[in-house]
């Protein structure tokens, strides 16, 4: 008996840790950038309305490569960090950027306006 509380713990634990990056995802080819930068082959959570779900985000952890995610959070105080001294632009979809430099979109975690 105790050793069936200890498992269902353990299963609410891993359910919630894991229940932190979006379930849903899909594999990417790789590609070339603009830039002439290669991109290689990886898995990817499929797109939403946020990236707290993210593989990339901070504190999640991407279960294909064990890696945790440093990007901010949309909205979050360091999102404002990003672009900084840019004028930060909303894409038809809801995307945040700004253009660089080399007049290319660079994608930026949500701001509050």
């Amino acid at each position: 008996m105790k050793n069936k509380i200890l498992t269902a713990i353990f299963l609410v634990f891993a359910f919630v840790a894991y229940g932190q990056t979006n379930p849903s995802y899909k594999y990417q080819r790789g590609y070339v950038k603009k830039d002439g930068t290669y991109v290689k082959p990886h898995m990817k959570t499929n797109t939403n309305v946020t990236n707290h779900d993210n593989y990339s985000t901070t504190n999640n952890q991407n279960i294909h490569t064990g890696t945790t995610g440093s990007r901010a959070k949309d909205f979050s105080p360091q999102a404002q960090n990003y672009g900084k001294g840019k004028t930060i632009h909303t894409g038809e979809r809801g995307g945040q950027y700004y253009i660089n430099e080399k007049s290319n979109k660079i994608y930026v975690p949500k701001r509050k306006n």
